[in-house]
């Protein structure tokens, strides 16, 4: 029986490791700046972008081939030098806002970003108008 704890034990170790080293090998060595500077920079911008083919995943935690496309775009842009704004509206421009994964504030969303504070102080004064109408005993 302990057996089976410690093989457990040991499965469950060998899966932690496995899961938390992942996301560092989604980046090839090849696709990395030899400059730690510049490769912090296209790491933030890999972070901000929707990987195409898993989404809801960025292209930075990504191993699908369009994701290591966009990563090398970034890194050709960064070194064409272009800003991260640039190489952003680039991707956007391309792919549509839906490549970004925090989608900029527009006249065309404000509705998904004030809607869930709406939603919350109805909620507030619903509950204040239940709570004052409700019988006292």
């Amino acid at each position: 029986m302990t057996i089976r704890v410690a093989s457990k034990k040991i499965n469950f170790l060998i899966l932690s490791f496995f899961l938390y080293v992942s996301p560092a090998l989604a980046i090839s060595p090849g696709e990395a700046f030899k400059d730690d500077a510049l490769e912090e920079r296209a790491r933030s911008l890999s972070v901000e972008l929707r990987c195409m083919v898993c989404q809801n995943q960025s292209i930075d935690d990504s191993d699908a081939p369009l994701a290591a496309d966009l990563r090398n775009l970034i890194r050709a842009q960064i070194q064409s030098g272009k800003t991260d704004a640039e190489i952003l509206d680039f991707i956007e421009d391309r792919y549509g806002e839906f490549a970004l994964l925090k989608p900029r504030f527009d006249i065309k969303n404000a509705p998904l970003w004030g809607l869930p504070f709406l939603l919350v102080l109805a909620g507030f004064f619903l509950m204040r108008s239940f709570f004052r109408n409700a019988p006292k005993n």
